[in-house]
């Protein structure tokens, strides 16, 4: 089991903050706080909570450049299913305070060409989560991937 799935599966709610990256539409980049309504989860996504660190995408499928900010997540409520859905993929809403702009750009043009899925770099990870389906969603995402988008700010 990965660093990532351990920490899932032991988590245990408050004091135990994670990391957990966004990629979504983003209306003012430079905007000290954030409303995410309904977004959509992967890879652990669902499991954000209020005081986690959050690192902001702007989409690129919606105009955006990729990693913008780095946030602290002030609320998330998961979003009830709709009881007439068999399938559903569970969506959560969150509130972030923006604590740090980036000052270098990443984002898919800089990731695209990691795609070995096991080699374990923190790029690939990035890769496979937020581009090989190209959904705007919520992920967990490693200690070693956090350290590495860290570098950014």
């Amino acid at each position: 089991m990965s660093s990532l799935g351990r920490r899932l599966a032991e988590r245990t709610g408050a004091g135990d903050a994670m990391a957990f990256a966004i990629k979504t539409e983003i209306g003012e980049p430079r905007a000290k706080a954030f409303i995410f309504t309904a977004q959509k989860t992967m890879y652990g996504g669902k499991l954000i909570a209020a005081d986690d660190i959050v690192f902001v995408f702007a989409s690129e499928n919606e105009g955006g450049n990729g990693l913008i900010a780095r946030a602290v997540v002030t609320s998330a409520e998961p979003v009830p299913r709709k009881l007439d859905v068999a399938r559903q993929t569970p969506r959560v809403s969150i509130a972030v305070r923006r604590v740090a702009l980036v000052k270098r750009p990443l984002g898919r043009d800089a990731l695209k060409r990691f795609k070995d899925w096991d080699d374990g770099r923190p790029e690939t990870e990035l890769n496979f989560k937020f581009y090989r389906q190209a959904t705007n969603k919520i992920v967990g995402i490693s200690d070693e991937t956090a350290a590495f988008l860290d570098r950014f700010f």
